[in-house]
């Protein structure tokens, strides 16, 4: 488009810093948003916007705020016809997009012709909400009544605003500050509705927490549970490890949007296991799924007798005076090994 970054419109350097200390507020994600609007506003007077993150896995915007727009267009921008359309258009992009500077004529735009001008728009700008570190994670689009509103200037202010903005409404960066609240977290990753996971910025990640990990079906296995929430442990044996055994916690973040983040998995070391060895930590794991110790011998290969003297040293270990108690106790404190993660054929 040829915009020159040093022309900006007047109060820009004041709403930009406004804007910064905006995105770093105490909030949730939608009153980040909420509240940028308002320095925004004072310098492109526009009469309708939203703030949108993307969900890739179902392809469409979820809203965090949207204003100025009737039933109808707030219907269409939730739909994956408007997904499709924003990333054809080059709406995603970093460069902010006036509708007079689309690849495409407006009358070859079926939205713009029988949405936003039969409702009064006679202009709009769009610019991909993209992280410092290069994620896409939403979208920004204004609309207006007069050209005169979207000016070179305030193209190149929006230009500048976008990474702050896209920093207030980052969904991970919240997950983040989730994350670091496991002790003795050493890696952390995002679990996401179709199974995938995301790396979390600034945590490393782990060999257990890569998609194709036996331990990912596990936590599947947990999710939805009232509360959202489960610990347990995981055989590792490649350092840093200790005990041949790490802990997975996992935090549930299903509710606010992007609905396609679905959890939180850390690993942490494994705590006190009250020398529990791996054996009796899968033995607890069947008991937490619901198993009998005959079912266990079966399952195992093993005499019955044989696990009811695991099951007697497991009450021992843990202080407790009946196996109703220990499954407790190892379901509350992740005190064991879940099934799909047992070797199943220790003794």
């Amino acid at each position: 488009m040829g915009l020159e970054v040093f022309d900006l419109p007047p109060r820009a350097a004041e709403v930009a810093v406004e804007v910064t200390a905006l995105a770093n507020l105490p909030a949730s994600l939608a009153e980040r948003a909420e509240a940028i609007l308002h320095p925004l506003r004072q310098v492109i007077p526009f009469q309708a916007v939203r703030i949108a993150l993307l969900d890739p896995e179902l392809r469409r915007h979820e809203p965090l705020t949207c204003h100025g727009h009737n039933d109808r267009i707030r219907e269409y921008m939730t739909t994956p016809q408007d997904y499709d359309e924003v990333e054809r258009l080059g709406l995603r992009g970093t460069t902010p997009l006036r509708i007079r500077d689309l690849p495409v004529p407006l009358q070859e735009i079926p939205t713009w012709m029988e949405l936003f001008r039969p409702a009064g728009f006679r202009d709009g700008l769009g610019v991909g909400l993209v992280t410092h570190d290069g994620r896409p994670i939403g979208f920004l689009g204004l609309n207006t009544d007069t050209p005169a509103h979207l000016s070179p200037a305030a193209c190149n202010l929006m230009r500048l605003l976008a990474p702050t903005i896209a920093h207030a409404v980052d969904p991970l960066r919240s997950l983040t500050v989730l994350a670091r609240i496991v002790q003795r977290m050493t890696a952390a990753t995002v679990l996401t509705t179709s199974g995938g996971t995301l790396p979390l910025p600034g945590l490393p990640t782990h060999p257990l927490l890569e998609a194709t990990s036996v331990v990912l079906p596990a936590v599947i296995a947990h999710l939805g549970r009232t509360p959202d929430y489960a610990t347990f442990l995981a055989p590792y044996d490649r350092p840093p490890t200790e005990a041949g055994h790490v802990r997975i916690t996992l935090l549930g973040c299903d509710g606010p949007p992007p609905r396609h983040l679905r959890a939180v998995v850390a690993v942490s070391a494994p705590g006190d296991l009250h020398e529990l060895t791996g054996t009796e930590l899968e033995i607890l794991g069947a008991l937490v799924n619901g198993a009998t110790a005959a079912s266990i011998a079966v399952a195992r290969g093993i005499p019955v007798k044989n696990v009811d003297g695991h099951l007697e040293r497991i009450r021992f270990k843990l202080t407790v005076a009946d196996q109703a108690t220990a499954v407790l106790r190892a379901a509350r404190e992740g005190l064991y090994i879940p099934a799909g993660l047992a070797a199943g054929s220790r003794s």
